[in-house]
């Protein structure tokens, strides 16, 4: 059985593995030959877990060619093929951008923060969704950072600079902190990969200790919250569990970009895992953790409203939204 110290475990030298020229392309516009992606009317939805409440809250979506690059191992046709087996398009794909709030007790704890009004316009829809789900930015006490991929982080500053939650403790994986915020390792970088190594300094420089806390991956961040290391996609990549009364649910982060993709066939890589081989053996470890542990699981990348049941289906997983 996989529990989550096998995956703390196994994934505790995983940072040490990533290159410089280790690159994530960042996802900045809407592939405009194949029309506007749609956006869900009603950006939120809530969830019972125990005492506590889940609220997922659609950021937007981004749609973007399916070109070959996007799953490195696997040949476009195959790709393709399976997306059609599932009456999706076959030349995009709609990658959607949902953060989950975790409502335990007095802590309202927002997981990840999508764009802000950083982003293209058909994203920057979190607030909105938070709005209408009967919060404000101001009820955010906790902001809980996955990893540092810049859709998960820039809904912390707006454009101008200022901080969107600003009443929250914001609390990081320190290893995604130490790769991000090395100056050698910037200095080190390609070109193409400095924007990223920036994005991060315009997020995260200037924060107070007051205002940010870096914690190790296994560690509670709060009653039956808890962080798990998933390493691959990112050097700190972390994915966070909550339970109460028996209930318990896995916010999966970035584990699977596209599950009708990436859950079917959990060996495939696509292009924004930084180190392929190590996001392969999370993935399969996370999904087996989930199904032995009788988890809910919520994912950012996953079909809105982005929480459900993931279930065996032959050598992979899939995905089954809540109704």
């Amino acid at each position: 059985m996989i529990t989550r110290r096998d995956l703390l475990i196994g994934g505790s030298a995983a940072a040490a593995t990533y290159a410089a020229t280790s690159f994530f392309p960042l996802i900045a516009q809407n592939a405009p030959n194949f029309g506007a992606p749609s956006v869900v009317q009603v950006g939120f939805r809530k969830q019972k877990l125990g005492d506590m409440e889940l609220i997922a809250l659609n950021d937007g979506v981004l749609r973007r060619p399916l070109a070959a690059e996007f799953v490195k191992n696997a040949p476009l046709d195959q790709v393709q093929a399976l997306l059609k087996s599932q009456n999706l398009p076959t030349e995009y794909i709609d990658i959607p951008f949902t953060a989950f709030v975790v409502i335990a007790g007095n802590r309202r704890m927002l997981m990840d923060t999508g764009f802000a009004d950083n982003g293209p316009g058909t994203t920057g829809r979190l607030m909105a969704n938070l709005n209408a789900a009967g919060l404000k930015a101001d009820d955010i006490t906790d902001v809980v950072i996955s990893h540092f991929h810049g859709d998960h982080i820039n809904g912390i500053r707006n454009k101008a600079g200022q901080l969107v939650f600003s009443k929250a403790k914001i609390h990081v994986p320190a290893p995604e902190f130490a790769f991000w915020m090395d100056d050698a390792r910037m200095n080190a970088a390609p070109e193409a990969m400095k924007g990223a190594f920036g994005a991060v300094r315009r997020v995260f420089n200037g924060l107070t200790a007051e205002q940010i806390a870096q914690f190790q991956p296994g560690a509670e961040l709060a009653p039956g919250v808890a962080s798990v290391a998933a390493y691959g996609h990112t050097p700190g990549h972390t994915l966070f569990t909550v339970q109460s009364k028996g209930e318990k649910f896995a916010y999966v982060a970035d584990l699977t970009n596209i599950p009708q993709l990436f859950a079917r066939n959990p060996d495939w890589a696509v292009q924004f895992d930084m180190d392929a081989d190590a996001a392969r053996a999370t993935r399969r470890k996370v999904f087996e953790m989930i199904l032995n542990e009788k988890m809910m699981a919520g994912g950012y990348h996953f079909p809105f409203p982005a929480f459900g049941k993931i279930e065996k289906l032959g050598n992979g997983y899939d995905f089954k939204p809540v109704a």
